[in-house]
C-alpha cells in the first residue's frame, strides 16, 4: 500500500475526509460514486466484515504498525495518507477522534421487503433527523434482537459519519433500508408494504388507552414491526392510528418520557421475545 505523507492540504484526494458534507459524499443522482467514512479500528473492521470497498486511509504515523496494521493489510493497494496529528489538526473542518479513517464506496441499497424476507421483528424509524440517535438505535437493534430497520424517507441516513461512529459498525451487521423514496411514500403505503410482508404494527406512544409494552398479545405475534416517532413529537397521529397496536412504556417519578434511543433499547429488549 502507497504511503502518502500530507504536505498540500488543499489536495483533492482529501476532499473525501476532509471537505465534502454528508450530501456531496452521497448524492441522490449519483449513486455509482457514492462513499461513507468509516471511524476507528473496530468499525473499519465490521464494514470490511460486511464487503464494502475500501477507497483510501487516513490515519496518524504512529498508527500504520500499531492499531491500523491488520486493516492496513486488509485493504490491499488503495492509497494510505498520514501525517502527525498537529498537522492533520489543521484540515478546515477535520476532527480526527479515533486516529483512523477508512472512505469507502456504498454498496447498492436493500429494499424494505428484502429487510423483511425471513424476520420475525424489525424496527421502523419515523423521521429521526439525529444522526447521533440513529446510530444509538442500530446497536440496540443488532444487540436486542432486531433483524431489520426500515428508516422513513426523512430520516437520517444511517452511514453518516456520526451514526455509523455511535453504532460502533453495528450499521454494517443490520439489515435497513428506506420505506419509500419520497415523503408522501409514509405512513402510506408504508404501512401496506409492511402488512403484505405478514407484519402487525406496533407504535411505541403515550397514550393513556397503549397497553403495556409487554402485553401478552404483542409477545404472541409472530411478525412484529415496533415503531419509532421523531424526537420530541415522537409519531405522527396518523400513524399512531393506523397501528395495529399501541404501547407504552410505563414511567414513574413523574419523568413523561425517554429519547428514542433509549426507548428503543427498552421495547427491543421486551419485544424480541428474547428475554
Amino acid at each position: 500500500m502507497p504511503v502518502i505523507e500530507i504536505e498540500d492540504f488543499r489536495a483533492p484526494e482529501l476532499d473525501l475526509f476532509a471537505r465534502l458534507n454528508e450530501r456531496e459524499l452521497c448524492p441522490r443522482d449519483a449513486r455509482d460514486r457514492a462513499f461513507f467514512i468509516a471511524e476507528s479500528p473496530k468499525v473499519i473492521h465490521r464494514a470490511l466484515d460486511a464487503g464494502f470497498e475500501p477507497v483510501a486511509l487516513l490515519m496518524e504515523r504512529r498508527h500504520i504498525e500499531g492499531q491500523a496494521r491488520e486493516i492496513i493489510a486488509r485493504c490491499g493497494d488503495i492509497p494510505l495518507y498520514t501525517a502527525g496529528l498537529d498537522v492533520l489538526t489543521q484540515l478546515t473542518g477535520f476532527k480526527l477522534t479515533r486516529g483512523v479513517l477508512c472512505a469507502m464506496r456504498r454498496k447498492p441499497e436493500l429494499t424494505a421487503e428484502q429487510v423483511c424476507a425471513g424476520a420475525r421483528r424489525v424496527a421502523v424509524l419515523e423521521d429521526i433527523v439525529n444522526p447521533t440517535n440513529v446510530g444509538a438505535i442500530f446497536r440496540s437493534a443488532a444487540g436486542l434482537g432486531m433483524e431489520g430497520v426500515l428508516l422513513t424517507p426523512a430520516c437520517s441516513d444511517p452511514l453518516y459519519r456520526r451514526c455509523v461512529r455511535v453504532s460502533m459498525g453495528t450499521v454494517f451487521q443490520v439489515p435497513w433500508a428506506r420505506i419509500g423514496t419520497e415523503v408522501e411514500d409514509w405512513p402510506h403505503p408504508g404501512l401496506e408494504r409492511l402488512k403484505s410482508q405478514g407484519f402487525k404494527t406496533v407504535a411505541l406512544a403515550l397514550r393513556d388507552d397503549s397497553l403495556a409494552i409487554d402485553d401478552p398479545r404483542l409477545l404472541r405475534e409472530e411478525k412484529l414491526a415496533i415503531l419509532l416517532g421523531a424526537e420530541g413529537d415522537g409519531l405522527a397521529p396518523q400513524t399512531i392510528a393506523d397501528c395495529d397496536y399501541v404501547a407504552k412504556i410505563p414511567m414513574t417519578n413523574g419523568v413523561d418520557s425517554l429519547n428514542v434511543a433509549a426507548a428503543s433499547a427498552v421495547g427491543f429488549w421486551v419485544l424480541s421475545g428474547n428475554r
